[in-house]
């Protein structure tokens, strides 16, 4: 399916419903808590060695001069080291956070229609995919620096399309990166008060987790991503709806 025909398809769905999604998310979310919980441990496994990154013109400032360590403010050479890393660091943890949040939507859709198949957590890191996850988190940064341009608002505008971005990666592996942005973009703009409603919404839900004893935050903190199938399922549709 050519992207016009995509967005043709988007304007012949119904608007997106913010109870039937909401409450959706909610039963299904009980059905996939465990592989939520995995997916999130996954994630912070897979960008923690680029947190570690950052630190490495610190580290390396450290040992070369130990009393380096004592200042309140560390030397101007170390701070322009970590702002180079930055955009490496921003790319992969985007890189590997749009991948497990793709798998985890195509993980959602198995369960949703009682599909027998194994949870692929690492689905699109085989096969080349990861290449294509690539090109949309170097797009999803160039934007979050146009966000932050605009004040700070644009990122709030950001937040709809950017919540969809995993959905087109899982379901319309066909289109290009820069297609999947514009259908992001394409689909947000037209339910954008209801999806930022629910990602808002089910985030506050989420971070709920925090009650039990903090921990409990890791078993729920993905509630917040299982909108985003219901969003396209019900924006875009499967082509077994046909």
């Amino acid at each position: 399916m050519d992207l016009q025909t995509l967005h043709q398809k988007i304007l012949e769905r119904p608007s997106l419903d913010f109870g039937s999604i909401f409450s959706a998310s909610v039963d299904l979310f009980k059905k996939v808590w465990v592989q939520g919980f995995i997916v999130l441990l996954l994630t912070i496994i897979t960008i923690l060695p680029f947190y570690i990154m950052i630190y490495i013109p610190m580290i390396a400032a450290g040992i070369t001069d130990p009393e380096m360590l004592r200042s309140e403010e560390p030397p101007v050479i170390v701070v322009i080291g970590m702002l180079i890393l930055l955009p490496v660091f921003l790319v992969g943890v985007m890189t590997f956070g749009l991948a497990l949040n793709a798998a985890f939507l195509k993980i959602c859709k198995q369960y949703d229609g009682n599909e027998t198949a194994n949870d692929d957590y690492f689905y699109f890191f085989k096969q080349g995919r990861l290449g294509k996850v690539f090109n949309i988190a170097l797009i999803m940064l160039g934007l979050t620096f146009l966000g932050m341009l605009a004040c700070g608002i644009g990122m709030i505008y950001l937040i709809v399309p950017f919540s969809l971005f995993p959905a087109f990666l899982a379901f319309k592996e066909e289109l290009s990166a820069m297609e999947m942005v514009k259908a992001s973009f394409f689909l947000g703009n037209k339910n954008w008060l209801v999806i930022f409603g629910l990602v808002l919404v089910l985030s506050i839900v989420a971070e709920l987790g925090v009650i039990l004893c903090c921990i409990g935050i890791l078993f729920t903190a993905m509630l917040s991503k299982v909108p985003a199938y219901f969003m396209y399922k019900d924006g875009v549709g499967f082509e077994v709806d046909n």
